[in-house]
């Protein structure tokens, strides 16, 4: 089976809010053994919604859409769906009355405006809705299906998990979607598929998703089975070709992100950190203490972005600022050591760079960086080159000085 999702709603094609509900519905679509294949959000214009039904009920088996099923003039789901399926709205006086007297619960007088929350599309079956006032809908249409629920995720949820997800899982047919996420740093997304297109090309089960973030390249293996066991023995099947391929690459396949795995391995080893950040002006440090427990191997950090600083703070020679530049190979090392010995910790760090948008030349243009690792991970220094702007030229920093630090502590060869 074959699913799509669409959120209904102006107010979510707006930097103010975010559909939430799709992220929850595909997690659990794929749990189930249904794969999405898209989702759309739409805004409240009934000839868009209209259109936006018709398109997905003629490509999917499925079509989930979340909203516009309260009571206002811009809650048009209910006609907008019915208009795409050719079919008429009729209202339920079953529905009407339990409205009625959930408002008469809470002392209050129903306005006429609800009335048509009580409106099924003919064929269409309701679904209860004991946390709010706008019931869900269940319409089958030949082989395909279009549910209806509500936009609030603590009333969406509910009425999902409870009358909608033990159908999908029947007509899925005991299909079973498992997904595995292989994550990977300091790789580009074209190097990882040039070097594993020629293996994962000759899988149809599982799939292969390529997905690049700055600093970062995830592999998402996703398999179907008649059980869990199945689908993830399919998966095995190429993520064992994959880490072949890969030897010493993938930091984490359980949902870590790096700096967990970093953390966890300063733990296990008993190691302290100290770190020196330029150019990156703490983003490090803040990334490292959003670990829980990173106070058991994060000592201390400075953020020495002047000169001066770098001399009266971390001992680095004037001298060498001046003869090498403060962004260099010579200065980051000096940072990483001059760290390590004002903490008098087991490892330092240090990170200078140009994250601009100035301050740039040919010789050194913006976006140059030198990461530095010295103590008990190896003395390690790499020199980097990030594009894309300042944000995201020192997350890549960050992301760098982490993957030195996994593969020192393991003993894996530098980048």
């Amino acid at each position: 089976m074959r699913a799509e999702v669409i959120a209904v709603g102006s107010e979510l094609l707006t930097p103010l809010r975010s559909d939430t509900n799709a992220l929850y519905l595909t997690e659990k679509l794929l749990e189930a053994g249904v794969a999405v294949g898209a989702r759309v959000t739409v805004a409240d214009d009934a000839g868009l919604l209209e259109s936006a039904f018709r398109g997905a009920l003629l490509r999917a088996d499925l079509v989930i859409a979340t909203g516009g099923l309260g009571p206002t003039q811009d809650d048009l789901t209910r006609e907008a769906a019915a208009a795409a399926l050719r079919r008429g709205l009729r209202r339920d006086q079953g529905i009407l009355e339990a409205l009625r007297a959930r408002f008469a619960r809470f002392g209050r007088a129903m306005a006429p405006v609800n009335d048509k929350q009580a409106d099924v599309i003919d064929g269409g079956v309701a679904l209860p809705n004991p946390r709010g006032t706008a019931p869900g809908q269940w319409v089958e249409d030949g082989a395909r299906v279009l549910i209806l629920l509500p936009g609030p995720p603590s009333e969406m949820k509910p009425m999902f998990e409870e009358h909608v997800l033990p159908r999908v899982r029947e007509r899925a047919g005991g299909t079973v979607l498992r997904t595995l996420v292989m994550k990977m740093a300091s790789l580009s997304e074209s190097d990882v598929e040039q070097r594993l297109a020629p293996l994962y090309t000759t899988f149809t089960n599982p799939r292969t998703t390529i997905l690049g973030t700055p600093g970062q390249v995830e592999l998402h293996l996703t398999a179907e089975g008649p059980s869990p066991e199945a689908a993830l023995e399919r998966i095995e099947a190429l993520a064992s070709g994959i880490r072949d391929l890969l030897p010493g690459r993938i930091y984490s396949e359980d949902g870590r992100e790096l700096p967990d795995v970093v953390g966890e391995l300063l733990r296990q080893r008993g190691l302290s950190l100290a770190l020196a950040e330029s150019c990156t002006g703490g983003l490090l440090a803040a990334r490292l203490t959003d670990v829980p427990g990173a106070s058991a191997f994060l000592d201390r950090a400075y953020v020495t972005y002047s000169n001066r600083a770098k001399t009266e703070v971390l001992g680095v020679p004037a001298s060498l600022v001046a003869s090498s530049g403060a962004v260099s190979e010579d200065v980051a090392r000096a940072m990483a050591e001059g760290a390590r010995r004002a903490a008098g910790t087991a490892i330092g760090v240090g990170i200078t760079g140009i994250a601009g948008p100035d301050g740039g030349s040919p010789e050194k243009p913006v976006g140059l960086t030198f990461i530095a690792i010295d103590g008990a991970a190896g003395s390690r220094v790499r020199r980097c080159l990030f594009p894309g702007g300042r944000e995201r030229a020192r997350l890549q920093a960050t992301q760098a000085a982490l993957e030195m630090l996994r593969r020192g502590l393991l003993g894996v060869e530098p980048l």
